[in-house]
């Protein structure tokens, strides 16, 4: 299976305050913004991406994934098909639906062993987001 981690999910509170925050304190650069109020962006930090969007409640409950805090590792695959199939034989269950991915493409969300929140992701070869 060819997997790369392509971007780490941060709800938050204030996600314009955050993005600003990771912007001047690290020095993470804009990929993507959706334009809407609660914005959702991708940043990038390095060779690392960070989804930041507007957190519904902040509370710590496992596989919300709209609360404050680290919510998922988004999983870059060639094809969501394909590895849905290969990590079904490995035991996975998928509760959800392929819906579409912010910037373009699909996804695919599924949980660990701890319920923590995952998903695949597949951009279309036309996509912009990361040339």
């Amino acid at each position: 299976m060819n997997i790369t981690v392509e971007h780490i999910a941060i709800p938050a509170t204030n996600p314009v305050a955050l993005k600003s925050w990771y912007e001047r304190v690290l020095g993470a650069k804009p990929v993507f913004d959706n334009g809407q109020t609660p914005p959702t962006c991708l940043i990038a930090l390095g060779s690392v991406w960070f989804e930041i969007y507007q957190a519904e409640v902040p509370l710590p409950e496992r596989g919300n994934n709209k609360l404050a805090g680290f919510r998922h590792l988004a999983l870059r695959v060639p094809s969501i098909a394909a590895a849905k199939a290969e990590l079904e034989t490995r035991g996975v269950k998928f509760t959800e639906e392929v819906r579409p991915a912010a910037g373009g493409g699909r996804v695919l969300f599924f949980e660990d062993a701890e319920g923590n929140l995952l998903h695949f992701v597949e951009r279309t070869a036309d996509c912009s987001l990361g040339k």
